[in-house]
């Protein structure tokens, strides 16, 4: 019985033009979501708001002026201001003015320098603490996605706005903190969050921290001048 071999059949496949061009353009395991941005201007503000409140409290000395300074016998230099000056736990309100805090009387007589220079400033540890909490549950999320230059861009003009509405409607009180700055973080987040509102999952929570957030940032920035 004689075995023949059947015959070898190759078979060559082709692709069209179009197919080979979508095949190029298209490499595998390419990853279409959008790329985040590595925040870095967010902690830098953060540090440099912190900077500014343990300067205040060194250049304040309370123990220099009163003898009713609140921590005097663990934080020696840096106490606290008594509860009657600053109920904030902060320095008093001449080292903030000395600082930068926003008097709008000064402010028409030409020293318009504070409207950019006392939202970098805080009234006490509980301002400070409330704005920062704040800043780092919004912010660094807002510069992961829209990146540092618009994020800065909107925090210096949101928090010079707000200075320019204190310095219009608060006349019997010196203002500091980083409110302004930060209602318009918030704001840009409330945004985000309704143009966004089909891809949420859980979109009560997302609504109650946004809410939750400007209750903590409603924090009193107001300190009353001495002699009124």
């Amino acid at each position: 019985m004689v075995r023949k071999d059947s015959p070898e059949i190759e078979i060559n496949v082709h692709s069209t033009p179009a197919a080979a061009a979508q095949s190029s353009s298209q490499p595998p395991n390419q990853n279409n979501a959008p790329e985040e941005w590595f925040p870095w201007l967010v902690p830098t503000i953060f540090i440099i708001n912190v900077a500014l409140f343990i300067l205040s409290m060194y250049i304040n000395n309370c123990p220099a002026h009163s003898r009713s300074c609140v921590g005097i016998q663990s934080l020696h230099r840096f106490a606290f201001e008594n509860i009657h000056e600053n109920p904030l736990l902060g320095p008093s309100t001449s080292t903030l003015l000395q600082m930068g805090a926003l008097d709008a009387n000064k402010v028409f007589q030409g020293q318009r320098w504070r409207i950019f220079t006392c939202m970098w400033l805080h009234a006490g540890v509980f301002h400070i603490f409330t704005n920062m909490l704040s800043l780092l549950s919004v912010g660094i999320r807002l510069e992961q996605e829209f990146g540092f230059a618009r994020i800065g861009l909107l925090y210096i003009v949101s928090g010079i706005g707000g200075s320019l509405l204190s310095s219009l409607f608060i006349r019997k009180t010196i203002s500091v903190g980083a409110s302004g700055a930060l209602f318009g973080l918030l704001g840009a987040m409330l945004s985000e969050l309704l143009t966004n509102w089909a891809i949420y999952a859980n979109k009560v929570c997302s609504c109650l921290m946004v809410l939750i957030l400007i209750q903590i940032t409603r924090v009193y920035p107001f300190t009353k001048k001495r002699g009124m």
